[in-house]
């Protein structure tokens, strides 16, 4: 190796160390801030590619958005295990090992994180194969929404190792606390996917117009280009790690698997909710299944929105758990915590007074049902959006102390007030699909004020 390239590796090392000692040392709410800000930016970005999805499959019917609705949970659940279950327990034990002092350690997760990766987008891929059509159809998914929700799958689970390989690395990068590095590239990965999307869609440029199955390619292509950068990045030694020399150590996968599975489960409670949720709506009718596909992806987008903030703090969290100092990392999680209620709570009342803002980027005035089911859901279920993203943030936070098991019975408290409430609606009273989502409401509700009050009491112990 040149003396120029041990030159620059050690530069890289030496700014990684200061990043690390800012988030065990420096004031909370400016690191925090700091750190959070690149992650917020990318994500309304990656937000923006959600609606102009929504857009897209909008032009190619209500059929096509009906099928969007159905295939919708499944690729959010991809991504939410890809970045923020297994992800925020990689960039957990990448910090956890780093506060601690041990870069040799952090640099094998590095190999570690990669094969988990591997596996996770081939039982990915298998779960689709032996059991999207069901899936879809249980639902309530027939005809033209089931069609083009396989359409999208048939590309998108095939592709996903390209999404499980983007967000494992970028993980790894957060972890370090190379926040600007990851949210950088995945910032470019959603101005890319977007135009991509359509274009392959819609057919424009002259390119074939493929439907369903081009919005899934323009995603997967994108975020293949971004594994590869962020790949690169990390091989080079620029983040601060070197991997020459680095192995997996027992353990390793424990490390992230312990966090990781409990996340994976409460993350699969989430989407297991709004699944269930879709199969009580769809007893109402397609314009109905419609309407509320739209509420449920505002629902859904406001999980990258607190994710932009809950990366940092996992980071944070986790660099000071691994250097003992567990009353930080409380300051740290509840600062964090009530900042993304206020910020989504704030989203959510804006949309419940106005909901045409969001349904008529999607609808038009002729599509009724539709709009008035996408209403009902905003009035009803938007005014608790910030309890479900306190509890969120404080999953985010839990996930760097190491410590998932309330956030994951909050999960499970969510599902039982929320499908409880709803098919009890649907059989003993005549509200009709308000009737779900008031259930659904006071499933938000309960999840935020179970994992604080869980964390108030026990502090992580």
């Amino acid at each position: 190796m040149s003396m120029a390239m041990e030159g620059r590796e050690q530069a890289a090392a030496a700014r990684r160390a200061a990043r690390t000692k800012a988030m065990l040392e420096g004031p909370i709410g400016p690191v925090l801030a700091r750190l959070a800000a690149p992650n917020v930016l990318a994500m309304v970005v990656q937000a923006l590619m959600s609606i102009a999805e929504g857009i897209f499959a909008a032009r190619l019917g209500v059929g096509a958005l009906a099928g969007l609705a159905l295939v919708f949970p499944l690729v959010m659940l991809t991504q939410m295990l890809s970045a923020g279950a297994i992800g925020g327990a990689i960039s957990s034990a990448v910090a956890r090992a780093l506060g601690a002092g041990n870069a040799a350690r952090a640099s094998g997760l590095v190999l570690a994180a990669w094969v988990v990766a591997t596996g996770s987008a081939l039982l990915s891929l298998l779960a689709m194969a032996l059991f999207g059509r069901v899936i879809f159809e249980a639902l309530g998914g027939a005809g033209e929404p089931a069609e083009a929700a396989l359409a999208y799958a048939a590309v998108f689970f095939p592709g996903c190792l390209a999404l499980w390989l983007c967000h494992a690395t970028l993980s790894v990068l957060r972890g370090t606390g190379g926040m600007a590095a990851a949210s950088g590239i995945l910032l470019a990965v959603s101005l890319v996917s977007i135009p991509m999307s359509g274009a392959l869609a819609l057919g424009w440029g002259g390119l074939p117009a493929l439907g369903m199955a081009g919005l899934a390619l323009g995603t997967v292509l994108a975020h293949g280009a971004g594994a590869v950068l962020a790949v690169a990045l990390l091989a080079s030694g620029r983040a601060g790690l070197s991997l020459r020399g680095a192995r997996i150590a027992r353990g390793m996968y424990a490390d992230i698997l312990r966090v990781g599975g409990i996340a994976a489960l409460n993350t699969a409670l989430t989407v297991l909710t709004i699944v269930l949720m879709v199969g009580a709506v769809g007893r109402f009718g397609a314009e109905a299944l419609a309407g509320y596909g739209l509420g449920a992806r505002l629902e859904f987008l406001m999980i990258p929105v607190v994710f932009g903030i809950g990366a940092a703090m996992t980071a944070m969290v986790g660099a000071n758990t691994g250097a003992g100092q567990k009353e930080r990392a409380l300051r740290v999680a509840w600062a964090g915590s009530v900042a993304a209620a206020v910020i989504v709570g704030a989203i959510g009342l804006t949309v419940a007074l106005a909901p045409d803002l969001w349904l008529r980027l999607f609808l038009t005035a002729e599509e009724g049902g539709a709009l008035a089911a996408g209403r009902s859901y905003f009035r009803i279920v938007a005014p608790f959006y910030g309890f479900f993203a306190l509890g969120l943030a404080l999953y985010f936070a839990s996930q760097g102390a190491g410590r998932m098991l309330w956030p994951f019975l909050g999960g499970v408290v969510r599902i039982a007030v929320a499908f409880g409430g709803a098919m009890a609606a649907v059989a003993w009273t005549g509200w009709g699909v308000s009737g779900v989502f008031i259930a659904i409401a006071g499933g938000m509700a309960s999840y935020g004020f179970f994992v604080a009050g869980a964390l108030a009491l026990t502090r992580w112990r």
